[in-house]
């Protein structure tokens, strides 16, 4: 199994600091291996990075919010989950990996909504947890009776090769990392001209997030700068951002944080976009008071 990089260990504050209540809709907890055993066949193991190093990270950041996702490392157990939600509090909501739809019993499921869970995410095939037709039919099934949304990683080319899933749900979905789209190819580039038609649709979400990943011009990563400004324009009720903390499967040196809150200001310099993205979305989708 490779080994990845491990997160920033100094994350700096951003300048100004994001407005109060402000939520990261992506971050993901791991180990120590001996607490918490990865699944057999597991695609990836990161370096520990722990659910009170992540509540640091935020506190410097002037996070106030977050939202936990499940790592297909773990697959269907979600104990990290369950015990990174006891740990942080009312302020923070868990997505599950999707796996759990289908290995787990109901009565499991609702130890996760309890716990705060509220959505599922559909990994990307090339990270080893795969369903049938059938299964994602029965899987979606439960994300609709549980009242949860659905979350999508794009395939690293873009979403093309797996729209045909989602396009036509009408429960509440959430593409990841701007549907990566090719910031090379501006306006023309497929999975950016769809992204934007789905967000057009009234359930579609999209995360700003792995901006560093889909810049071509690495930092300070301007030419991604125009990919997320479509989605913003698309749906600016729609768009929740996310850090991605501590960035899965980096083959290279993984990004300040504090850079990255820098990156969205410049994604949305008005004021009151900004807060939708960061407090007033996640707080309608995820559940938290206003």
């Amino acid at each position: 199994m490779p080994e990845y990089l491990p997160f920033n260990p100094h994350p700096k504050t951003p300048s100004p600091l994001p407005p109060p209540h402000s939520c990261d809709s992506q971050f993901h907890v791991f180990g120590p291996r001996e607490k918490y055993p990865i699944r057999p066949g597991a695609a990836y193991e990161m370096p520990t990075a722990t659910i009170e190093v992540a509540l640091r990270l935020h506190k410097t950041l002037g996070i106030e919010r977050g939202v936990i996702v499940q790592a297909t490392t773990y697959g269907a157990d979600h104990q990290i989950v369950l015990d990174g939600l006891a740990a942080a509090g009312s302020n923070y909501r868990g997505c599950a990996n999707a796996a759990v739809l289908l290995e787990r019993d109901d009565a499991y499921l609702d130890t996760l909504h309890r716990a705060g869970v509220r959505g599922a995410r559909f990994s990307r095939q090339g990270l080893g947890i795969t369903m049938s037709a059938a299964d994602f039919d029965r899987a979606i099934g439960r994300v609709r009776e549980l009242g949860w949304y659905a979350k999508f990683q794009p395939e690293p080319g873009g979403i093309m090769d797996q729209v045909s899933l989602f396009e036509s749900l009408d429960i509440p979905v959430i593409i990841d990392h701007m549907g990566r789209a090719d910031p090379s190819k501006g306006e023309q580039d497929a999975s950016l001209r769809k992204l934007v038609e789905l967000l057009g649709r009234g359930n579609f979400w999209v995360m700003l997030s792995l901006s560093e990943k889909l810049s071509r011009q690495g930092f300070p990563w301007d030419d991604v700068v125009p990919v997320a400004r479509a989605c913003i324009g698309a749906a600016p009720d729609r768009v929740i951002w996310g850090s991605d903390w501590p960035h899965p499967v980096s083959v290279k040196q993984p990004p300040n944080e504090g850079d990255l809150l820098e990156l969205l200001y410049r994604y949305a310099p008005d004021a009151a976009v900004l807060k939708k993205i960061l407090v007033d979305n996640p707080a309608a989708l995820f559940g938290f008071d206003s």
